[in-house]
């Protein structure tokens, strides 16, 4: 099935400049910037610029650059924010959620960078 990308959703309307953020680094292909309802103490959003709705589609439809440079700004935003767990740092979680049962809000292919926290488990077993 072909993805729909809506061109109304809240990520596509920062990244017009119609919606104002609290921009940490911008490249090229990707925006990383803070979250509004933060869930730890350091909570960012990575987004490409390009219209992917998740991150399968992302990885099948995203030029070279776009995954390079998308992946390369986690890195950069983790040096930034002093996430290094390997220099003594506690460390940090990554989160990508897709689709209905992954509980995407937004219909634009985002990743969460958490930390500054023990975040707790991930998920619970489900019965």
């Amino acid at each position: 099935m072909p993805y729909t990308y809506d061109t109304q959703n809240v990520f596509a309307r920062i990244l017009r400049g119609e919606i104002p953020n609290k921009t940490l680094l911008e490249t090229d292909h990707t925006l990383a910037f803070h979250d509004i309802t933060p869930q730890a103490p350091h909570h960012v959003l990575v987004i490409p610029k390009g219209p992917y709705v998740t991150q399968d589609h992302f990885a099948e439809a995203a030029s070279d650059a776009e995954i390079v440079d998308f992946t390369r700004t986690i890195g950069k935003v983790c040096k930034m924010l002093g996430l290094r767990p390997g220099d003594g740092d506690d460390g940090y979680r990554l989160i990508v959620n897709s689709g209905r049962d992954g509980v995407q809000e937004v219909p634009h292919f985002h990743m969460h960078i958490l930390a500054g926290r023990v975040l707790g488990r991930m998920l619970q077993k489900a019965d």
